[in-house]
């Protein structure tokens, strides 16, 4: 038996060398060209060949060309990869298939590389052809970018919302001040348009002695006080026009459209090369948040140009020199088409003007929920107060509440008691200062919501479950997605559980309640509407942001908000939309404010009659406390609302701000 398996032992070898004898013997070198092949597209990928055995050319100079031909497409760089090795004994050749991303262009063409074996290496055959198919000796790469003029924002009716407009950049030019000193013309330019001095001027002198050093940017519509005289009175002082992107006004709905200017390095580093010198770009609102649309797709060109021709000698060579090897035409961007009626949005914003406080006024459309004007005042420093406060809504909210007190059987004239104060579980809400003595007592629910009696309210509240006022605010467009505004937005937030002093303050538009002013108008809308109403903003959305319409915690300046108060779930829609019979009785106790109750001034308004709901909202820990003050309204097919931060009483001050809204509106 041993001797047996020392045979088979035998045999087994044997066949292992026959077997290694014959792979060797068909080893063709194909792996190690295949390998050189591989290691070539890496490298080229990468800008760096200077470890590669290259023949014809010194490794390090290869190295150089490379870079020299691709110069002037940095920072890009090339995917690269090997294709199938055609064999020929001590010789090979491969595809090299190379890929670019110059923006948003795609450019793709496929070179042929020669291999040749010395000893147990391959080496590529260097030649210019092989960076690119087309390219000959002593040629480098010449790319050229075309942007298309940024797109319009339109408005109602195709409003020129935004557009390009005439603008005079002021600033030094270094290379005309001649002998004067720049640091004492920079010095007065500063004094002149009204910048800070010290900065300016150390901006000039830091500058090199071509440059031409802005100061400010000048609108030419006939409303700069700064003349060209004045400015060419200062040594290398300049004006330069141009047009650029602008609304209206500087300020005109500043906080829902953003600004479009030239690129900063920090946006044009976290772009990823979509973004270059010189660019425009949106910031902020619309402009940021439809860049892609508004801008548009650059046109790009890349040529062979004779490498040492400098610009200048180019332009002046007949015929040009340079050939094109890969081109894509400009794209120009899209416009935005909004709702925004021009004339309604600069009302609005007139009409805030004088208001110290945080502010925003919001007309809707309620048979289409069209978004015709949303303005912040001054006062809201920027933010988008309109669309994105968060606010204790107070009394408006009781249109809320009388829904759900209406499904729960009652009508406008049911009676409810009104109390100078109640007290819920140790602690006594009242009623507004003023409040009137001859609307105490038993009074019907359509006189309590007139006169906004507070204590009426809360003492219905065992007949309505905080669940049914959540349900009742959804009915009415309140807190639930609104997937055609195509803007980011805070749609509302009322919590489906509150028990006790919460409860109660739900029941006044307080506690975890919160609107912003946009969701206050969508709510009047819709019982001018019968229906919910859903808003839109945007048009023709080239993409919908993910959270467009639907963002309930949006970032921004602290509101009246308490912690977590808008962390309930926004829904999708309501699943019980307010019926044309319910907004009826709605509409029946809006007009009765009007009529009977606390704005009798909105009578007078022309047109169609006015059915409005005041609220006053208590917030922070100042004692007395401060109040925000709102007031909605419907006038035909119109639903506003009004919003002043820190503004006293609903009907004292914001009031006045509707009266004049809806007078000149028309």
């Amino acid at each position: 038996m041993a001797r047996m398996g020392k045979t088979k032992n035998i045999v087994l070898g044997l066949a292992a060398l026959m077997i290694a004898g014959s792979l060797t013997s068909c080893d063709d070198g194909r792996s190690g060209a295949e390998g050189a092949a591989k290691q070539l597209a890496s490298s080229l990928a990468a800008f760096d060949v200077g470890s590669l055995a290259v023949d014809g050319k010194d490794a390090s100079a290869a190295n150089e060309q490379l870079k020299a031909v691709f110069a002037a497409l940095d920072p890009a760089k090339p995917s690269v990869e090997s294709g199938a090795v055609t064999l020929d004994g001590d010789k090979a050749s491969v595809p090299l298939n190379f890929t670019w991303k110059i923006g948003t262009a795609e450019w793709k063409y496929t070179s042929q590389a020669a291999l040749k074996k010395s000893g147990d290496k391959w080496a590529v055959q260097w030649n210019s052809a092989l960076l690119e198919p087309d390219l000959k000796d002593g040629e480098v790469l010449d790319k050229t970018v075309n942007s298309p003029s940024r797109a319009d924002i339109l408005g109602a009716g195709d409003a020129k919302l935004v557009s390009y407009r005439p603008v005079v950049h002021v600033g030094i030019d270094k290379t005309t001040i001649g002998s004067a000193d720049p640091a004492a013309s920079a010095a007065k330019l500063a004094q002149l348009v009204g910048v800070d001095e010290g900065a300016y001027v150390k901006q000039v002198q830091a500058s090199g002695p071509q440059a031409f050093v802005s100061a400010i940017t000048l609108r030419e519509d006939g409303s700069r006080t700064v003349t060209d005289q004045q400015i060419a009175a200062i040594p290398g002082a300049r004006g330069i026009r141009d047009f650029l992107p602008l609304a209206p006004t500087r300020t005109f709905a500043r906080a829902v459209l953003g600004t479009a200017a030239e690129a900063s390095a920090e946006q044009i580093q976290k772009s990823g090369g979509a973004l270059k010198v010189g660019d425009t770009v949106g910031s902020g609102g619309l402009q940021e948040q439809y860049d892609t649309q508004l801008r548009g797709q650059d046109g790009v060109s890349i040529k062979a140009r004779p490498q040492g021709m400098t610009d200048d000698q180019i332009k002046a060579a007949n015929p040009d020199p340079r050939r094109v090897l890969f081109a894509v035409d400009a794209k120009p961007g899209d416009p935005l088409k909004t709702t925004l009626d021009p004339r309604l949005q600069q009302l609005a914003e007139d009409t805030l003007a004088g208001v110290g406080p945080a502010s925003a006024i919001v007309a809707l459309r309620p048979s289409t929920g069209a978004v015709l004007a949303a303005a912040s005042g001054p006062g809201s420093n920027g933010y988008n107060t309109a669309m994105l406060g968060q606010y204790a809504p107070g009394s408006t909210f009781k249109i809320v509440d009388s829904l759900a007190l209406i499904r729960n059987g009652m009508t406008p004239d049911s009676k409810v008691e009104c109390t100078p104060t109640i007290t819920v579980d140790g602690r006594t809400f009242k009623n507004a200062e003023g409040y009137p003595a001859s609307s105490l007592g038993s009074v019907e629910l359509r006189d309590a919501f007139a006169h906004s009696c507070n204590t009426a309210f809360i003492s219905s509240r065992d007949k309505v479950s905080q669940a049914q006022l959540e349900s009742a605010a959804t009915s009415l467009g309140v807190a639930v997605q609104a997937p055609k505004l195509g803007a980011d937005a805070f749609l509302g937030s009322v919590p489906g559980n509150a028990d006790g002093t919460e409860h109660a303050a739900s029941m006044i538009g307080q506690g975890k309640v919160l609107l912003s002013p946009l969701a206050a108008a969508i709510m009047a809308a819709s019982v001018a509407h019968g229906a919910p109403v859903s808003p839109q903003l945007v048009l023709n959305p080239g993409a919908v942001p993910p959270s467009a319409g639907a963002t309930p915690t949006p970032s921004g300046p602290p509101s009246s908000a308490s912690p977590g108060a808008s962390e309930s779930p926004i829904a999708a829609a309501s699943d019980k939309p307010v019926t044309p019979a319910e907004a009826a009785a709605l509409t029946d106790m809006m007009r009765a404010v009007v009529t009977s109750g606390h704005a009798g001034f909105l009578a007078s308004v022309p047109g169609a009659p006015v059915g409005a709901k005041t609220g006053t909202a208590e917030f922070g820990n100042d004692n007395p406390p401060k109040t925000h003050a709102w007031i909605v309204a419907v006038h035909g097919d119109l639903a506003v609302a009004v919003f002043v931060e820190d503004g006293g009483l609903g009907a004292t001050t914001s009031g006045p701000l509707l009266k004049s809204f809806l007078t000149a509106a028309g």
